[in-house]
């Protein structure tokens, strides 16, 4: 059990048979009155944000996520297979719960797999991938007039922008949560 007034960053508990993770929290003591804990969580099974003021002596059940490491194997229609690299077992993921993984997942990729009593929550990347540059237009000469970013379209069909010395055939390095270009590998 967890109280409220314990609630950090990255928490997970449960509160009424659904998992929830702290996202923000705030301990407040009024000058007049009781203190108490205002929090924004997310549901991490339907990915919305709350914000809510909890007794810091409210008990929940904290909340024991399982994350392993599974192997993108292939696509069949609009499911995703991912293999476990101990046990070799493939499970289905729907595409809709992927998301924005999706931009930067590339067969043979490592996901970590985060469940729940059996049931997939989330699917994270590594922080940054390595991708080659499938399409880039050449630089003009002046064209840095206003920006000295371009867009290029990288292996898995996603574009993204990045400085105008980067060229078709260049494996560069991006950031799986923000989607920027960090370096060429």
């Amino acid at each position: 059990m967890i109280s409220a007034g314990d609630f950090r960053n990255g928490v997970t508990f449960e509160m009424d048979g659904h998992a929830f993770q702290v996202v923000e929290f705030q301990h407040v003591k009024p000058g007049k009155g009781s203190a108490f804990v205002r929090v924004k969580y997310r549901n991490l099974k339907s990915g919305s944000v709350v914000e809510r003021t909890f007794n810091p002596s409210e008990k929940f059940e904290q909340v024991r996520l399982e994350r392993a490491d599974m192997s993108y194997i292939y696509k069949d229609g609009e499911l995703y297979y991912f293999m476990n690299t101990e046990s070799y077992e493939q499970i289905p993921i729907h595409q809709d719960l992927l998301g924005d993984v999706l931009r930067f997942l590339k067969e043979g990729m490592v996901a970590h797999i985060v469940t729940y009593k059996g049931e997939i929550l989330q699917v994270e990347l590594p922080i940054s991938v390595e991708l080659e540059v499938t399409q880039s237009e050449p630089a003009v000469r002046g064209d840095t007039a206003q920006s000295a970013m371009k867009t290029v379209v990288i292996e898995t069909g996603a574009e993204i922008k990045v400085p105008m010395f980067v060229e078709t055939g260049d494996i560069i390095r991006i950031d799986t949560r923000s989607g920027e270009y960090l370096e060429r590998a």
